[in-house]
């Protein structure tokens, strides 16, 4: 592995770097990253201002390696043990703290990958029945007839067969090997390359990272190979380069790197919260936002719709009634400042929409280092009260146990 200069950020933060620290192929790259909106790239006199955005992880380039710390909602030693519960995965043993080697995230995601494997090395590699087609001096499996009549005119010496051999080499372990090689160009800990690269010689490897990604989101789970999961759910990070299926969509980056978007897992975070604060007090999470959601019609162009993040269906005084609560995920200061008129206005549009008319409710989740919050928006107009909006600042310093069960407190 060449010697790259190691550049360190927080969140929102930037550094100035040289101008022969980024060659045009590295450019490019940053450009297609800065289009998805996980950083920013600009030109100045003395040299390229690289500014992170709401992105943690390991960018590697030609020259340089990016290390982008987080610093505003999830402190750095609570983020692995964050990231896996949204993922719905095992803590891994490697949720420590964010600073365990340069590289930080990246090693601690390798890490947990080759946790899993080693388990499944353990436990044994799952098998399965592979289609063989090959030329034999005698009869295994099946004849190929077909082959046999066209390729050998009827000889006899050497047979075309069809078999079937149960065989380590099928896509549940073909991914896992293609991880397991793009996790040892992120991390820079001799001992951590070592382990890997041990361990991924012992899986074998799909054709291309790509064949890969496609191999798991096809991927379907029964009791054959239901614990190749959390193992496949980290094997998904790292080939995406950061995202996985419910957190950021693959748009193809062609940096190397392991880039996680904060919004996008604040998102999941206040999904799976939600799903479970509700579900301990008789309510449930309604799929797909209820039907069609919220339409606009009549504008240029084709009808538009949204959603909130979360619907809750909430038990009410009756029985026979329910009341449906929006709650919707902000990634932003609102420890510190008050909530922007845009997301007023979108939280009034939900409460409207969703809500009961007698109480149009609608509740915003955000992150607050240090302590669990609560206020209260009360949105008038000539006529009344519009709307009621309920701020909920959740403690990312605490776990994920103790937050579903304040959340469940506030909800109930």
């Amino acid at each position: 592995m060449p010697d790259r200069t190691l550049v360190q950020l927080g969140e929102y933060e930037s550094a100035l770097l040289e101008p022969d620290q980024l060659t045009p192929r590295d450019v490019d790259r940053l450009h297609a990253l800065q289009a998805r909106g996980c950083l920013t790239l600009t030109r100045e006199r003395t040299g390229w201002r690289l500014k992170a955005d709401a992105t943690v992880g390991v960018l590697v380039l030609d020259c340089v390696r990016v290390v982008i710390a987080p610093k505003f909602a999830i402190p750095g030693e609570q983020l692995m043990s964050w990231l896996a519960y949204a993922l719905g995965t095992p803590v891994p043993a490697t949720a420590r703290r964010w600073a365990t080697g340069p590289d930080g995230y990246a090693d601690l995601v390798a890490a947990a990958l080759l946790e899993q494997c080693e388990r499944l090395l353990r436990e044994g590699l799952r098998r399965d029945y592979v289609r063989h087609r090959s030329v034999e001096p005698v009869l295994r499996g099946r004849l190929n007839v077909a082959a046999q009549v066209t390729r050998r005119y009827g000889q006899l010496d050497q047979l075309h067969v069809r078999t079937f051999n149960r065989e380590a080499d099928i896509w549940d372990n073909r991914v896992l090997g293609s991880a397991l090689k793009a996790a040892l160009t992120l991390t820079a800990s001799p001992d951590l390359a070592r382990a890997l690269h041990g361990a991924a010689g012992a899986f074998p490897q799909a054709p291309t990272p790509s064949a890969a990604l496609r191999a798991l989101d096809r991927t379907h789970y029964t009791r054959l190979n239901t614990r190749y999961r959390p193992a496949h759910t980290w094997a998904r990070l790292l080939l995406r380069g950061g995202g996985v299926t419910d957190l950021l969509t693959d748009q193809g980056t062609t940096a190397d790197g392991l880039l996680l978007a904060m919004p996008a897992l604040w998102e999941a975070l206040v999904r799976r919260l939600g799903t479970e604060a509700v579900g301990q007090h008789g309510g449930h999470v309604v799929p797909g936002g209820s039907g069609v959601g919220i339409t606009v019609r009549g504008d240029l162009g084709n009808a538009s719709a949204f959603r909130p993040d979360l619907l809750l269906s909430l038990p009410g005084h009756d029985t026979a009634h329910r009341t449906l609560l929006p709650v919707d995920a902000k990634y932003k200061r609102y420890d510190r400042h008050g909530v922007s008129a845009a997301d007023v206005h979108q939280l009034l549009t939900y409460s409207s929409g969703y809500a009961s008319a007698d109480a149009p409710t609608a509740v915003i989740v955000h992150p607050q280092p240090g302590s669990h919050a609560q206020r209260t928006l009360q949105v008038c107009g000539p006529k009344g009260l519009l709307g009621i909006i309920h701020i909920l600042g959740v403690d990312t310093r605490t776990t994920p146990k103790q937050a579903t069960a304040w959340i469940g407190s506030v909800l109930r």
